[in-house]
């Protein structure tokens, strides 16, 4: 059995939290890194310890559906199919912010990003968090993934212990995250479906469940998490490699210190390059990608070469991980 936090670490996790304080904690995604949405001051301290930019909008995590007219208004009746389909599960959706929703948490725009997530200790921590105590209503839960900004996302509590250290009040621990990469980010604030960030929820499926096509972002999208050019990087670079490209490339950096990830076993000779084989479905590769980069970035390579997974629209999440953390600015 995965290590799972008990109720009584949960209550005080939900204690620490209205009380101002950051909880590390498990989603079906990655790890985050949740403060009160409601308080300014305690969503800065998300900031901090992240190293965010300012104008970087967080998701805001909910523990029911019936919360939502807190933190949207003018919600279409696309939003309450999807999360009728999806939620709990790994979809945020973008709409437009209800008064009163902090600027911090939007990132000064006029939408905010909303999810209930998909792990038990998620949402047992949502639950015990909200509500009214000493006259202050408690309802949602601001938290991007529990690293430093731009770097690799955690996937196990051991991670953002390693990363962000005493920064974080408490950490939930609730094993391994089962899909392994980011939600899919959907906009709907502006009378169309259009795709943020691509995850484990496709646009296929998305459009099966409002009987519209969903729309590729544009440049009047507003900002959100995880779409900047370099994102989930290690320290380490990364270079994205064509399969039929790899023995060639590995022959042109012969004298390298390497490290590899690829869905196929390492070849006969390759005795020198610290090599990673990953799953071949996009599931369990998904499911094991940070952990596998986190693996080879601390062997202290020169490069770390990954095969380009397959362009198949199944893999468009991987992919776009992988992209941006390739880009290493």
């Amino acid at each position: 059995m995965p290590p799972q936090s008990t109720p009584a670490e949960i209550e005080r996790a939900a204690a620490v939290l209205r009380a101002g304080g950051l909880v590390a904690f498990p989603t079906e995604t990655v790890y985050g890194l949740g403060a009160d949405a409601s308080n300014p001051a305690a969503v800065a301290k998300i900031f901090a310890a992240k190293g965010r930019p300012q104008d970087h909008p967080v998701i805001v995590h909910l523990g029911s559906v019936d919360l939502l007219p807190r933190w949207a208004q003018d919600i279409p009746a696309s939003a309450l199919l999807l999360a009728a389909a999806f939620w709990p599960g790994p979809l945020t959706l973008i709409l437009k912010r209800a008064a009163g929703v902090p600027d911090c948490v939007t990132g000064g725009q006029d939408t905010v990003g909303v999810r209930i997530p998909g792990h038990p200790v998620a949402l047992e921590l949502l639950r015990a968090f909200a509500g009214e105590d000493g006259g202050r209503v408690f309802s949602g839960i601001a938290a991007p993934s529990a690293n430093r900004f731009g770097r690799i996302s955690p996937t196990t509590a051991a991670h953002v212990r390693a990363e962000l250290g005493g920064a974080v009040d408490v950490v939930l621990d609730g094993g391994e995250c089962i899909v392994g990469i980011e939600s899919t980010i959907l906009d709907l604030s502006r009378g169309r479906a259009v795709l943020l960030r691509p995850g484990q929820i496709t646009p296929a499926q998305i459009a099966a469940v409002i009987g519209a096509e969903v729309e590729l972002r544009d440049n009047q999208a507003p900002r959100v998490s995880g779409a900047l050019d370099s994102h989930y990087a290690p320290r380490t670079p990364l270079e994205l490699v064509a399969a039929v490209d790899l023995p060639a490339r590995l022959a042109a950096l012969r004298g390298k210190k390497l490290a590899v990830l690829a869905r196929a076993e390492a070849p006969a000779g390759m005795k020198d390059v610290s090599w990673q084989t990953a799953p071949r479905a996009v599931a369990g590769y998904a499911h094991e990608l940070y952990a596998s980069l986190r693996r080879l970035d601390a062997l202290g390579c020169d490069l770390i070469l990954v095969e380009a997974p397959p362009p198949a629209p199944e893999w468009q999440g991987v992919n776009d991980r992988l992209r941006r953390a390739s880009s290493n600015d």
